[in-house]
């Protein structure tokens, strides 16, 4: 029975706690509370995890990711697809990260750099800050960005702040740009000169009143005439 409680702590017991197992074992052995062969058999075990490999690497902790919910989703995906950076240089990028990127550009155009800090840019674009750090990180290694890391205050936090470098990404900054300068988020709607169509009206009504004036006047002559006629023949008849 002692020998299964030491066996139990040998093989749950971590690497740095085995020798003080190894003395309790031969403490058991000198009181007779195990047998030669169990004794034996316990501290074959414990060697072998002695010499047991060490893991390269610790287990990483699994981390819960960001709530898919469809609000996050549906920004993400719009994000994505505003266009915001060029094709070639999104295809470098997952959904998520473009969508990040997209949000910094969109900043970059309205105040000429982004400041917003990270849960900002991960709540507009609807992903984690991991991906947030991800995307700015690969942004600047392939040199499309630079990030100032301003000093901390004793009284707040400071955000980085990222600027785009890339001219190529700017060039398109500034073709984005100015249709919505231009459209002021108003429709443009094509004007008509009214006036001009108003004067054209007017002198294409002209010579149909002067028609109507010839025609009446014609009209107011010939009704004279005949009335003069009419007049001359009474007086024959008289």
């Amino acid at each position: 029975m002692f020998a299964d409680e030491i066996r139990r702590a040998v093989e749950a017991a971590p690497r740095v706690k085995l020798p003080d197992v190894a003395a309790l074992l031969w403490r058991a052995f000198g009181a007779g509370q195990v047998t030669e062969a169990e004794a034996e058999a316990l501290s074959n075990l414990i060697e072998a995890r002695k010499i047991a490999p060490v893991p390269t690497g610790a287990p990483r902790k699994p981390v819960g990711s960001r709530p898919r919910t469809d609000a996050s989703m549906e920004r993400r995906r719009r994000w994505a697809a505003s266009g915001r950076l060029p094709p070639q240089l999104a295809a470098r990028f997952t959904l998520a990260e473009a969508a990040v990127l997209a949000v910094v550009a969109s900043e970059t155009v309205r105040r000429g750099d982004c400041r917003l800090c990270v849960d900002h840019i991960a709540a507009i674009a609807g992903v984690g800050r991991s991906t947030v750090k991800n995307a700015i990180r690969q942004a600047r290694t392939l040199g499309l960005v630079t990030v100032e890391e301003r000093a901390q205050t004793a009284w707040r936090n400071l955000s980085n702040v990222v600027r785009i470098v890339s001219k190529e990404w700017q060039a398109w900054n500034r073709l984005v740009r100015r249709p919505s300068l231009q459209r002021g988020g108003v429709k443009t709607v094509t004007s008509t000169n009214t006036q001009g169509l108003e004067l054209w009206g007017q002198r294409a009504a002209e010579p149909e009143k002067t028609s109507c004036r010839r025609a009446a006047g014609g009209l107011n002559g010939k009704a004279q005439r005949e009335s003069a006629r009419v007049a001359e023949g009474d007086g024959a008849v008289r």
